[in-house]
């Protein structure tokens, strides 16, 4: 039979050992990782090396003739004509809401405002801060002004000159948004 003092002394030693593993001095360390593998993955990182390919690179392209799920192929091309044939063929099937408005400029406040500027005038942060050395178009331009919202979205879409394609990153729906936006708020009261 195991006496009061024995006991006493076994579950201070237990308390003692318990306190001792379970506190952290830099709290970094989380203790016991039941699966370690979820919390550190094996898989490579973006752009780092993968000796395993024969080019060593980690990043692949995806196979070809495949398609992201909940992406429609793009049918205009990049070039001056693509551009134009989009403008005359497509047509925003949104109406201009104020919420679809609304929509339109929290999205151009994420992808376009860096570029364009706010006004939508092309005095963007990249360009006044010298990040970029090519003068962004201005959306608020006579030119900009005539060109239907389908140019916009084309634009979006696909790109033109040195700006890059961006349909991948922005959803159709809210490409035409930022279109209408464009259209029906900074063009509207342009402030040059």
């Amino acid at each position: 039979m195991i006496n009061r003092k024995s006991l006493t002394a076994i579950a201070a030693s237990f308390c003692l050992l318990l306190f001792g593993t379970s506190c952290d001095r830099t709290r970094n360390d989380k203790g016991y990782e039941y699966f370690p593998d979820m919390a550190h993955s094996l898989t490579y990182e973006t752009y780092a090396k993968n000796p395993a390919m024969a080019d060593s690179q980690a990043m692949r392209l995806p196979a070809e003739n495949t398609i992201s799920r909940e992406m429609m192929p793009y049918p205009y091309p990049n070039t001056p004509e693509g551009r134009l044939q989009a403008a005359a063929e497509l047509t925003n099937p949104l109406s201009p809401t104020p919420e679809d408005i609304l929509r339109g400029k929290q999205q151009f406040e994420i992808f376009c405002k860096g570029c364009h500027g706010e006004l939508g005038n092309g005095e963007g942060h990249l360009y006044t801060s010298g990040r970029y050395a090519i003068k962004p178009a201005s959306l608020i331009s006579e030119k900009m002004m005539a060109m239907p919202d389908a140019d916009i979205y084309h634009v979006i879409s696909a790109g033109f000159n040195v700006m890059g394609a961006h349909g991948h990153m922005i959803r159709p729906a809210d490409r035409w948004k930022i279109a209408m936006y464009v259209k029906n708020e900074l063009q509207r009261n342009p402030v040059k």
